[in-house]
């Protein structure tokens, strides 16, 4: 089995060192292509207007000055041209994805990329919280109990146009409370602001803040999954229709 990885963290980012090693315990054909710097929330963005310029680490590994998605359409249409991957592994991203943070994340859309491109493809994210921190979580967590997790996913499949997004809780390993199949979340859209402030010479400048507050996580969703320190897996669908609307709209205009 051929494993091409990526992430949005970047070609230094911890967590993808944790998923090669992680692949190398399913494979021993695996691939390195992702991101020369951090491209945390870049979502599903392609490089129209600059060129792409691909850096050959290793025999197996590459760093592109693109997003996710430039390094899984390089991996697959250049470095891999002769013989496709069987799976696409993007991750481990530092920080859960979860709710609407799906639609904002690189992590994601380096999956989301290699399903487009006919490859079954998972997503994994490691949580962390106020005492672990961004610069510590628990790694350990998402290298342990992502291989089985992983061959049972392979195993089962996934049909076309439907990508996996797993999450990880901040826990240690042995606290993972089990796997919950769940679906995506919602937060309440007051969370997200504004940080505004001022620079040296007195001119304003801005920073996307999330805040911080109580709200309870719906149940079934990935957020509730995270709470209760299990491992969320989330499948999710490249087709974005809602039907039902569809449906109403076309008696109303049709």
């Amino acid at each position: 089995m051929r494993i091409l990885i990526t992430n949005d963290d970047g070609i230094h980012g911890p967590g993808l060192e944790v998923l090669e090693r992680i692949a190398a315990q399913l494979s021993d054909d695996v691939f390195t292509v992702a991101p020369e710097t951090d491209q945390s929330g870049v979502a599903h963005s392609m490089s129209l207007s600059d060129p792409l310029r691909l850096r050959q680490i290793s025999e197996r590994r590459f760093a592109v000055r693109g997003t996710p998605t430039d390094c899984i359409i390089m991996g697959v249409r250049n470095i891999l041209k002769d013989k496709k991957p069987d799976l696409v592994l993007s991750g481990v991203n530092r920080g859960q994805n979860v709710a609407e943070d799906v639609t904002y994340s690189g992590t994601v859309a380096g999956a989301i990329e290699g399903t487009i491109l006919g490859i079954p493809s998972i997503a994994l994210s490691q949580a962390y919280g106020p005492v672990t921190g961004r610069f510590s979580p628990h790694w350990a967590t998402a290298e342990t109990h992502a291989p089985a997790l992983l061959r049972k996913l392979i195993a089962e499949g996934t049909p076309p146009g439907v990508l996996i997004n797993v999450n990880f809780p901040d826990c240690p390993p042995d606290e993972v409370a089990g796997v919950a199949v769940t679906c995506q979340g919602v937060r309440s859209a007051e969370l997200l602001d504004i940080d505004a402030r001022m620079d040296g010479r007195g001119m304003p400048y801005y920073w996307i803040a999330f805040m911080r507050g109580p709200y309870t996580p719906g149940a079934g969703t990935d957020l509730e999954a995270l709470a209760a320190k299990k491992i969320s897996v989330t499948p999710l669908r490249l087709d974005l229709t809602d039907e039902p609307t569809m449906t109403r709209l076309a008696e109303v205009l049709g």
